[in-house]
């Protein structure tokens, strides 16, 4: 007997989309338990071709929870050039947090959203992609900058030298 296969559907947008941007974006794709990688680079599973996403942008790791009998997911920020927004949060370089029933995700100027419906399999997962020409996030918060990187130090209060 077959068993069913946790299914991610991810839904794409960007505002402005060159016709490559998402030219190596398959329907469907199997994949095994390894980390699934997004970004620009020969080895990611999932290549967005932008500017300002690096070759290995994030990554979908599959694990199974402790007493769990599915498979659950982390996002993994593998980017230094900036941050990946996550469900309200900022993260950043090699940060990671795990994934809902429903996900939305954006970086480089991409939106993403990431619906996990549970299967039994813990060998294997799909993603389904779906390319929306419509934006799929509103009031997004989280901006691109590398600002962070820049922490201002706080100077001595004037006056007090001794």
């Amino acid at each position: 007997m077959e068993r069913p296969l946790t299914v991610l559907r991810v839904s794409l947008h960007h505002p402005t989309p060159g016709p490559a941007t998402f030219a190596n974006v398959p329907p469907q794709l199997e994949h095994d338990t390894s980390p699934l990688l997004v970004g620009r680079g020969p080895d990611a599973h999932l290549r967005l071709q932008l500017p300002r996403l690096s070759r290995r942008h994030l990554s979908l790791e599959p694990y199974l929870e402790k007493g769990g009998a599915r498979l659950a997911f982390n996002l993994k920020v593998l980017s230094r050039k900036g941050c990946v927004w996550v469900n309200g949060l900022t993260l950043r370089f090699l940060e990671q947090m795990p994934l809902s029933t429903v996900n939305r995700v954006a970086f480089s100027g991409m939106q993403m959203v990431v619906h996990i419906e549970g299967g039994t399999s813990l060998e294997a997962f799909v993603c389904c992609f779906q390319l929306s020409p419509s934006p799929l996030i509103y009031r997004l918060q989280a901006e691109e900058t590398d600002e962070w990187e820049i922490i201002p130090q706080k100077q001595p209060p004037s006056g007090s030298g001794k």
